[in-house]
């Protein structure tokens, strides 16, 4: 693959660190996933922003590359942690929470990135336009590929700002046409008719992959039966929530291009019973400490609609007590919905409006909020997870709405989170014996290197922001096959990164702190993994001649072994079965 001159010129370091970082990553990225050519970006979102989901790890990072160097392509950022000027009734407890946030903007502003501090780019007037982007961000990915003409890989905020700062990425994965199929089909038999329904149908799907279904740039449904006209708010609702679980992008019949079908796709039915069995799972039981609407950050559509909720009871004299009520929105949709009365309904009836951040970035004041009320399943599998560590509670805006409102409805015991095996965690390893030596490639930017240690290996994905404790390295997933154990000093072994795609910073942290592996092993290429170990120079190895999380038992003695472009796995020593 011939690489451009400039991309070699940034990569000798002539125009700076940040751009010569960004020129490694790209490079490395493309020579990995075999791209055939390096392709000219239109522009980026990158994602990494809030203190709780970067981390140290993004605060070193972009301290260590802020030289001058700018993005060459226009870039936008995502959400932020908080509202700078609503720090008030947020009452933030984290430790110099706005000065540490303003540092990770005053950084990323340096480097030329516009502070949109939005996760939804592609509701700036709804038309992003066509043509190639670089865009991190899971929903906005998933919204970008199902219902506009912009096309772009599931990058990672790391691999967003690269290709920012050079305006190259290589030309792989959903660039190419072959790989933009589906490869599940989903027979819908029950009408959708809340927002909310949408966005349990996305998450639902999710929730039915399995490890041993073969999807490398993950869930990609065909959806049928979803009757009427799709409106902006519930393509939003959907596209997010089923981006929880790593999907790209989906089609939805009759309200998208309907795709050519091989016959090979796994076979999902989502019916009136699956509808009513999430609901009920998700209803709130017992009191309820806060209702927030927004995520991703409400549409005009959203507003609109909590605002109408809001005004039905309002308008009888009641107010929303405490401020129990936050709305998440960005700059631009706050102006809009302030100028039709929107904010001004929700305000005067005593909710508060947030703007430049999001439900699941916000690190809550948990002496008075422990139990979160929402409409989005982005929200639930976000805010129950490691993140946030918070029950969270799932129903339709109105009847939300309708808890702020009606004391009784809040009132009673407070939940305790008790997290569950999902059905996606459901391993399907095998314990091996005998001998086994496997073969494969490393990154080019890497060195030689031989590591004997431990294996902790996987056949289900990891999503590091949320499942691995970004401070001791510990894997907190209930139901996940490596729940409870360290990464620290292991050789990791796993499919490919799902979930966020804040996830590399959160590797960084733990590499700059001790905390991470010796070194990680992925079956697929995967661009969430991928950027920390090539710009920390963790080893990195890939594309071997036999699954490593299937041919390796967690716990095996193995020994990694790169010789130039030649890597190997040997098995050492089995572990036996406990």
């Amino acid at each position: 693959m011939e690489i451009p001159k400039v991309l070699t010129e940034m990569l000798s370091g002539t125009q700076g660190l940040a751009r010569q970082m960004g020129a490694r990553l790209v490079i490395d990225l493309g020579l990995t996933s075999s791209a055939a050519e390096f392709i000219e970006v239109d522009n980026a979102h990158v994602s990494g922003v809030s203190v709780i989901t970067g981390g140290h790890g993004l605060r070193r990072f972009l301290a260590d590359i802020c030289d001058g160097g700018t993005v060459t392509i226009p870039t936008t950022l995502n959400s932020a942690g908080c509202d700078k000027r609503r720090m008030e009734e947020m009452d933030i407890e984290f430790p110099d929470f706005l000065e540490q946030q303003f540092e990770i903007i005053q950084a990323y502003e340096r480097l030329g990135i516009e502070a949109t501090l939005s996760c939804t780019p592609y509701d700036r007037t709804e038309e992003v336009g066509a043509g190639i982007a670089s865009w991190a961000e899971s929903n906005a990915v998933a919204f970008a590929n199902s219902w506009t003409s912009l096309i772009t890989n599931r990058e990672s905020g790391l691999s967003a700002l690269a290709t920012a700062l050079t305006g190259f990425s290589p030309r792989w994965g959903l660039h190419l046409p072959e790989n933009r199929q589906p490869n599940i089909v989903v027979d819908v038999t029950c009408e959708l008719t809340e927002l909310c329904d949408w966005s349990i149908l996305g998450d639902w799907i999710g929730k039915q992959c399995r490890p041993d279904w073969l999807m490398p740039y993950g869930p990609m449904p065909f959806i049928r039966g979803l009757a009427g006209r799709s409106t902006f708010a519930q393509r939003k609702a959907l596209t997010a929530a089923a981006a929880n679980y790593g999907c790209p992008m989906l089609w939805a019949e009759g309200h998208s291009e309907v795709p050519t079908l091989s016959g090979d796709e796994q076979q999902l039915h989502f019916g009136i019973e699956d509808l009513a069995s999430r609901y009920d799972e998700l209803a709130p039981k017992g009191h309820v400490d806060l209702v927030v609407i927004g995520c991703p950050q409400a549409s005009l559509e959203e507003i609109r609609r909590t605002a109408a909720a809001v005004r039905a009871h309002s308008e009888m004299g009641a107010l929303i007590e405490d401020k129990r009520l936050w709305v998440f929105t960005s700059a631009e949709n706050h102006a809009l919905a302030e100028a039709d009365g929107s904010i001004a309904i929700l305000e005067e009836a005593g909710a508060l409006v947030l703007q430049d951040t999001c439900p699941e970035v916000t690190p809550y004041n948990r002496s008075k909020y422990n139990h979160i009320l929402t409409n989005s399943l982005k929200a639930e599998h976000y805010l129950t997870s490691g993140l946030n560590k918070m029950p969270t509670s799932v129903m339709a805006i109105e009847d939300c709405v309708e808890h702020c409102f009606n004391s009784d409805l809040i009132s009673g015991v407070q939940p305790k989170l008790t997290p569950k095996a999902q059905p996606q965690h459901a391993s399907k390893k095998q314990h091996q014996t005998g001998d086994a030596v496997l073969s494969g490639s490393g990154l080019a930017s890497q060195a030689d290197v031989c590591i004997r240690a431990r294996a902790m290996v996987s056949d289900v994905p990891i999503t590091y922001l949320g499942y691995v404790n970004r401070d001791s390295g510990v894997i907190e997933e209930v139901g996940h096959p490596l729940d409870g154990q360290k990464i620290e000093d292991t050789i990791l072994i796993y499919p490919k990164g799902s979930g966020s795609t804040v996830a590399p910073f959160v590797l960084m942290g733990l590499i700059y702190t001790g905390k991470g592996p010796q070194a990680i092993v992925n079956r697929d290429v995967c661009p969430l993994t991928l950027p920390a170990c090539s710009l920390l120079d963790l080893p990195y190895v890939h594309g071997f001649d036999e699954d490593p999380c299937i041919a390796i038992n967690n716990g095996d003695l193995i020994e990694l072994t790169r010789r130039g472009d030649n890597v190997s796995i040997e098995v050492i020593e089995r572990v036996g079965i406990e």
